[in-house]
């Protein structure tokens, strides 16, 4: 057996044969893969094999695609039939709501090229004659996908692998991971049976690994211990119940094609036939998180013992939908272990704080996702990033503050909701609120509706005073939901008048020491601003695109303040330190602190925040404090609102007059309550997230996780301001060779009178589709759609007209210039 790899993958499921596989291919020819018990052993042997192709996710949706077009070809490669039927996808709809969730994630999937289409009542009944359809009101179907034999992929994979030269080594057990500052120590103990059970024998060897990637499903838990990290994927029940065969549908199929997988998802259940009879997948309340503390040795092709009184709803509802199905016994049923994450989606990509080890944990579609896991991070790992955008599925979107409890309940919520409506607006409520500021209770008092951004409760916007708590759940819509009018309100408000946001959430760092001047120079692609001033900058990935969006305050000649989005805090904080670690030998000490949870953040911004903050500010000359002269725009100074010491920033997000004021943590609350006395006579408001995304598109002012990401560098989101060619930096050379294959621009969209796109849509140019919006909203200025988003750079000028998708119809749009509201920027500098 080998002990030195370049690439050593642990766990031999669908999704750890398929790194292999995908490793090999992209051209490295000394993989292993490690599996302590037999391929396929955990959750794959028990997976139902579908294959759906829903999902809001951008980048879980070029997965899911990639996994179906490839599983399609490996039987010519490998001789082995993977088991793929391609019957399609029949997803109906009982109201509504659940059509426009359709339409909306219609607009992904045509950004992603998916095929599908729509049927109404009386088509599915044409097509499907056993199938109930009274009472639906339509449905979307993918023709190109179905379901597939969980084993037989995986096997068709491994074989794929070994032909590329991977060794795929079989009861092997990872004890133990010790990095030497090059390689990785691999410690593995051979397993062997005893009793019917699996068991470590005596025998260990080390593997020594460039780079390992652990794919290690229900024993997620055990691996975050031998590595000494968090990982949220815990397993939860799901259970599935098989048929005695149908006679309707035995006599059907005699002259009729299989059904295609049927997903009643108002019912929360799919069905697809097997072998005469149907097999029922329900994902009901109630099913319990399992090895919150890792999986037992003892576990291996195991199941737990049934609770069919926990889907009974979903039961009756097969026998409601498909009529036949009543009288018919149950032949078997399974209950066995599905990974989740508290947001469904998996974890994939660099580990936190650790070199060359990447996770593929967390799959609660594993099979659907597999194939494209393995080629989109094969390429990470090999070329250093992938051609989409995978932030979205990083492990690092939880950070420290994630504890075993707190994933436990979200994966059972997650689980759950697999079928509840996903509302873009969506706000679940386990484990909530956990992380809160100190102004906490008196936003809620003052009738906020909150979002969890990072694990912080942060004011989505303030609905009335009388409302209940509910109040939030019935506001959402795939339209303009409940909320839409104080939205509303508070951007006008901004615009006329003055707002005060909450933006604790913001992650805050200071940078210092003698090599920080020239390692920030190196990191980012912007000048570095003077003492006392501020830059938007970012760092790039080694591929050239965006990976981090920073403001950075210069304090001192080696002393940096430096903000980044509050939603990306562990991300940006891991790539940051890794990078200091990297390249401190070369520039000299850096010192780096964390102080995201010392500073507290509120945004005052309008046409009056200065006279606010004149009622406030302690100096010698208050009328002057605030103007032009002594505090322009883009710089920072330490001020005293009445006795709270505030860093104050002349930045606004929302493209008015402003200021951030950065303070301490632990005065939050007096200086909240100074501001809104303050406040009063001058008619301030209290302002949520969703208005302030409103007001930075009417300032073309992009945001990371939208605009900004690592499938875009910042000439392609039309940033040139921001980076200074004139000197070197971290992923320049990269950058300039990418050249500029779309470009980002805003839109003015005539849309339906109902509702605002969500930034998920597709343009098109006559039948072309050109391009994908990235953000979306409603326009206080201009009084109608807003939306930014790319398009080929000779479209992306101003003037030139396309359409975007909407509720299945196309709305005429308009590229407009740069910063359409006060495209001068008069109102960030007015002075006073």
């Amino acid at each position: 057996m080998k002990t030195h790899v370049k690439a050593l993958v642990v766990g031999g499921g669908a999704v750890g044969t398929s790194i292999a596989y995908h490793l090999a291919r992209a051209g490295w020819d000394d993989v292993m893969l490690l599996e302590r018990d037999e391929l396929t052993s955990g959750s794959t042997w028990h997976a139902a094999g579908l294959l759906p192709y829903f999902n809001m996710s951008y980048a879980t949706t070029h997965i899911h695609d990639y996994s179906i077009k490839y599983y399609k070809t490996l039987e010519e490669e490998t001789g082995l039939n993977a088991g793929f039927y391609v019957v399609g996808n029949l997803r109906m709809a009982q109201t509504d709501a659940r059509m426009d969730e359709y339409m909306l994630y219609a607009s992904t999937a045509e950004t992603c090229g998916v095929p599908f289409e729509w049927l109404s009542p009386a088509q599915i009944k044409e097509r499907y004659p056993l199938v109930r359809t009274e009472d639906l009101k339509g449905a979307i179907y993918h023709p190109t996908d179905g379901y597939i034999n969980p084993a037989d992929v995986t096997m068709a994979m491994a074989k794929g692998a070994r032909q590329r030269g991977v060794m795929i080594e079989r009861k092997w057990q990872v004890d133990g991971y010790h990095w030497t500052g090059d390689h990785w120590d691999v410690t593995c103990t051979k397993m062997v049976e005893k009793g019917g059970n699996l068991v470590a024998s005596d025998e260990q060897i080390v593997i020594h690994a460039e780079h390992v990637v652990t794919a290690t499903g229900n024993h997620a838990q055990r691996t975050a211990q031998l590595l000494g990290i968090k990982i949220p994927a815990i397993p939860v029940e799901h259970q599935y119940i098989v048929t005695e065969p149908d006679p309707a549908l035995v006599e059907w199929r005699k002259s009729n094609p299989e059904h295609p997988v049927l997903r009643d998802a108002d019912a929360k259940w799919y069905v697809r036939e097997e072998r005469g009879g149907w097999i029922l997948g329900p994902y009901e309340r109630n099913a319990p998180a399992r090895f919150e503390f890792g999986c037992p040795d003892s576990f291996r092709a195991d199941l737990f013992p049934l609770d069919l009184e926990r889907i009974e709803e979903e039961y009756m509802s097969m026998i409601h939908r498909i009529p036949t199905s009543e009288t018919v016994g149950l032949k078997d049923d399974f209950n066995g272990p599905i990974c989740y994450t508290p947001d469904g989606n998996p974890l994939v990509g660099p580990a936190p704080g650790l070199q060359n080890m990447w996770l593929a944990e967390g799959f609660s579609f594993g099979i659907t996702a597999a194939g494209g896991t393995g080629y989109y991070l094969a390429q990470m790992i090999v070329e250093g990033e992938a051609e989409i955008d995978m932030a979205s599925l990083d492990p690092k979107r939880y950070g420290s503050w994630m504890t075993t409890e707190y994933a436990a309940r979200k994966n059972e919520e997650c689980y759950e909701h697999v079928y509840i409506l996903h509302h873009p607006d969506e706000e679940r409520a386990a484990c909530r609120p956990l992380r809160t500021a100190p102004a906490y209770d008196r936003q809620k008092a003052a009738g906020a509706q909150f979002g969890q951004v990072n694990g912080w409760e942060r004011p989505n916007y303030y609905g009335p005073l009388d409302a209940p708590d509910s109040f939030d759940h019935d506001a959402r819509s795939f339209r303009r939901g409940g909320w839409w009018q104080y939205a509303k309100g508070e951007a006008e408000a901004v615009r006329n008048g003055v707002g005060l946001i909450d933006a604790t959430a913001f992650t805050k760092h200071r940078i210092s020491g003698p090599g920080a001047t020239a390692f920030l120079d190196w990191f980012t692609c912007n000048k570095l601003p003077k003492v006392g001033r501020i830059n938007l900058t970012y760092a790039l990935t080694s591929a050239g695109t965006t990976r981090t969006e920073y403001t950075i305050v210069r304090k001192g000649e080696d002393d940096y303040y430096l903000v980044s989005a509050g939603a990306w805090h562990a991300y940006d904080q891991d790539y940051l330190y890794k990078a200091i670690v990297e390249k401190e030998a070369e520039f000299g000490r850096i010192n780096a602190q964390d102080v995201t949870t010392q500073w507290g953040v509120f945004a005052i911004a309008g046409p009056k925040s200065r006279d606010v903050l004149k009622e406030l500010i302690v100096d010698a000359d208050p009328d002057t404090a605030l103007s032009n002269k002594r505090f322009p725009w883009l710089s920072a100074r330490d001020i005293e609102l009445k006795m709270c010491p505030v860093h104050a920033i002349r930045v606004a997000y929302t493209g008015e007059l402003g200021w951030e004021l950065h303070h301490p943590i632990e005065m939050q609350t007096y200086l909240w309550d100074q501001l809104k006395a303050a406040g009063e006579k001058h008619g301030m408001k209290l302002v949520g997230a969703r208005a302030q995304n409103w007001l930075r598109q009417e300032k073309s002012y992009r945001a990371f996780g939208t605009e900004l990401g690592r499938d875009a560098t910042p000439l392609e989101a039309d940033l040139p301001r921001f980076v200074d060619l004139s000197k070197d930096f971290h992923g320049k050379a990269e950058m300039e060779a990418l050249g500029v294959r779309s470009k980002c621009c805003t839109l003015l969209i005539d849309g339906p009178e109902d509702a605002d796109p969500w930034g998920r849509e597709a343009l098109y140019d006559g039948d072309t589709r050109v391009g994908r919006l990235t953000s979306g909203g409603y326009s206080v200025h201009f009084g109608k759609s807003i939306g930014m988003g790319y398009l080929p750079p000779a479209l992306a000028v101003p003037g030139t007209r396309v359409q975007v998708r909407m509720q299945n119809r196309l709305w005429d749009a308009e590229v407009v210039e740069d910063s359409p509201y006060d495209p001068k920027n008069a109102n960030i500098r007015v002075d006073g």
